[in-house]
Order: structure tokens, then sequence, then C-alpha cells
């Protein structure tokens, strides 16, 4: 029997907070393990619980959204966080996902999509709807044309179309017979080069240079 996703849910909002404890638990192939109901909670219990998933909402009180995220990813930084907010800001969007979010979706969205979402990021993929995706599409075309590429080695080219393929580092190590520690420093090498801040820039990339089919 597949081990189910865990899920941690951090909103301040009872409402939603009961739907999606609702819509999770109606699933057997998803776990509710904790309910936050500010930034500084989710922090904590991402640490002490260890989620597969942590579906995060940005505007909370006391610990903002983004703040728990990156203080979430600084404890833990191959956490999985999927925002799911009401805002469609330009700023908040490259925010969250430059602060390592791997997926990022608005509140009305409908459920099979949010269970889609929730699924994708917790098995360490990325999840972006296409108004998402076309504003960090463009977030990384500015940043290439402000500076210089480097060239990247046979090596991380073939990481990076492993990582254009949704592959974690655990996988990318089993493919090309590395260490897990050699992929990140890989990883962290591509991301550099690249002028890229977050591994799903670095899916955006190698989707745009034809590395991998759409």
């Amino acid at each position: 029997m597949t081990t189910p996703i865990r899920v941690l849910i951090a909103d301040d909002h009872p409402l939603m907070r009961n739907a999606l404890s609702a819509l999770i638990e109606d699933e057997a192939d998803l776990k509710l393990v904790g309910a936050a109901t500010n930034g500084g909670e989710a922090v904590k219990q991402a640490g002490a619980l260890k989620p597969d998933v942590t579906v995060l909402d940005l505007m909370m009180p006391d610990t903002s959204g983004i703040d728990a995220l990156c203080e979430i990813r600084a404890r833990d930084p191959d956490a999985h966080v999927l925002v799911l907010t009401s805002s469609t800001d330009d700023a908040m969007v490259l925010s969250a996902i430059h602060a390592g979010a791997l997926g990022y979706l608005i509140k009305d969205a409908p459920p099979p999509e949010v269970l889609k979402a929730i699924r994708e990021v917790g098995r360490g993929n990325s999840y972006l709807p296409p108004s998402v995706a076309l504003k960090l599409a463009q977030s990384v075309r500015r940043a290439r044309e402000q500076a210089p590429i480097e060239p990247l080695t046979e090596r991380e080219l073939d990481v990076l179309k492993l990582i254009g393929q949704g592959a974690s580092n655990k996988e990318i190590a089993e493919t090309l017979v590395l260490t897990e520690g050699t992929v990140r420093t890989h990883v962290h090498n591509i991301l550099g080069k690249l002028g890229l801040r977050h591994r799903t820039q670095a899916v955006l990339y190698a989707v745009r240079e034809g590395m991998v089919k759409q």
C-alpha cells in the first residue's frame, strides 16, 4: 500500500482550514497531520511534523506567509511548500517562488486542482497555473538579460535536463550514479550560472530551451 502524502495546512481563516481539512481527509492517499492558524505556528509545526507538503496562506497575522516560508525553507531546504492564497500580485507571486515555494494557487481554484497541486508538490514537483508560470518566465528572462550566462558543464546539463523532467535530487543521484550532496552542488552551480533563484525557475528554463517537452 502506498504511503499517504502527509499534509500540514496553515491558514488563519477557520472556514478555509475546515474546508481544506475536509478535502484532504476525503482522499485515501492524503493524510492531514496538522493545521496552523498563523505563520509562527506554521514554522513550528513544519519543523516538528516534517510534512510531505505544507499548504501555506501568505496573508496571515503574527509571522507573514512569506516570512514563514523563508523560515521553513531555512530550517529544511528540502521542505515542499504549496502557497494557497488570495493574492495575485506579481511581487507576491515572485517573492513566494523565489523564497522556495514549489507551487502557487489562488484560493478560488477548484478542489480537483487543489488536490492535484498538493499531490505534485508533495512528491517534490512544481505546480504553477499558466498565469503564474508566465510571471515567472518573464522574471527569468529579465534576469538573463541583466547578466551574462556562464556555460554549463556537460554534467550540469545532465542534471538540468532531469530537473526539467521534475526529478528530485535523490532521483537525479540514482540516475546519474552520484551522491545527493554532489547533486545539490550541481543544482547550486546551475542556478548561479543561469542567474536563477530557485529550482522551479530551472524547470521553466529547461522547458523553454527545449531540453524537455512541456
